[in-house]
């Protein structure tokens, strides 16, 4: 029974992610983010020009550069998407695909101060939100540079050396990442419909931030089935907690999140170049005491009388 419901969710998961990751996938992914963005454009200066019906003209802003804040948002949520399929592949990978989806959704509120511009522009009325752009802007960019130099720092290296406990592993995070995408379709899903009929609408990224959390825990946990090492668990739950610094940093106010951001990035490089040179010497070390303990037959063979 296991073993089909195992076999299921590897023909599920690689399906979805052959689908999405295909050449065809990706040019709908575009074509859907150029179509948000110029019908927002549109859709903008119809209301500017009193053209839109009133009960389709009160959502609507009256700033065109809210097309562009819109259409990072549809980019953020395909990024989301694919930090669920990169987890199957690797726990480091989607730590730093978490990392990279934060820096963009800095890049996102730097984009949004637009929608605080009037036209024409008036500097004095947009002085603040320029400050609030440069730490975004900047701050997103000192990620960038240390998810580069994370990402050049990693390994790799499998959690165990037994082949069939590593395809277990890896269909135990397909599992969780099948998991994670109902998740988010549900919570998209449910936003759609409290906005249509008018109710409080949850924040989407904090909320599935909040959930990567508890998803982080659940793949420290079971990774302990397979590995006991200090330094696999170490690393495993230091992404876990750097999960947590990024929803609280979603949560903080301007120029608080930059710095929670910096900080996080910072300790998940921190953390690789530790593993990359504590773990290793950990599994060297554990590999010469296996071999140095002779097996019975040796250690007869060695005290008997030459």
């Amino acid at each position: 029974m296991m073993q089909s419901v195992l076999q299921l969710t590897d023909r599920v998961f690689d399906g979805l992610e052959a689908r999405w990751e295909s050449a065809s996938g990706r040019r709908n992914a575009a074509n859907l983010l150029i179509f948000v963005f110029l019908a927002t454009l549109v859709v903008v200066e119809l209301k500017r020009q009193g053209l839109l019906p009133p009960f389709l003209a009160g959502p609507v802003p009256t700033s065109h550069f809210a097309a562009v804040s819109l259409a990072f948002t549809f980019f953020l949520i395909i990024e989301v998407i694919g930090l669920v399929f990169a987890l199957a592949q690797s726990v480091a990978g989607a730590a730093g695909k978490q990392f990279e989806i934060f820096s963009l959704i800095l890049l996102r509120e730097a984009f949004k101060e637009f929608a605080y511009f009037g036209e024409p522009i008036v500097w004095e009325e947009i002085r603040e939100p320029v400050l609030h752009m440069l730490a975004d802007a900047g701050g997103a960019l000192v990620i960038f540079v240390l998810i580069g130099f994370y990402y050049r720092a990693q390994l790799h290296r499998p959690i165990t050396s037994d082949a069939e406990e590593q395809t277990r592993f890896v269909t135990a995070k397909k599992a969780i990442a099948l998991l994670l995408l109902a998740v988010f379709v549900f919570i998209g899903l449910n936003d759609l419909w409290r906005y249509a009929t008018g109710q409080p609408v949850y924040p989407f990224f904090k909320t599935f931030y909040t959930v990567l959390i508890f998803s982080d825990v659940l793949i420290v946990l079971i990774s302990l089935r397979y590995t006991a090492t200090y330094h696999v668990v170490f690393r495993n739950s230091g992404f876990a907690l750097a999960t947590v610094t990024l929803r609280i940093a979603l949560a903080a106010p301007v120029y608080i999140n930059v710095l929670l951001g910096i900080a996080a990035s910072a300790f998940i490089l921190g953390l690789t170049y530790a593993y990359n040179t504590f773990g290793a010497v950990g599994e060297v070390e554990a590999e010469a005491e296996a071999e140095a303990v002779p097996t019975l037959p040796e250690a007869v063979r060695s005290e008997a009388p030459s």
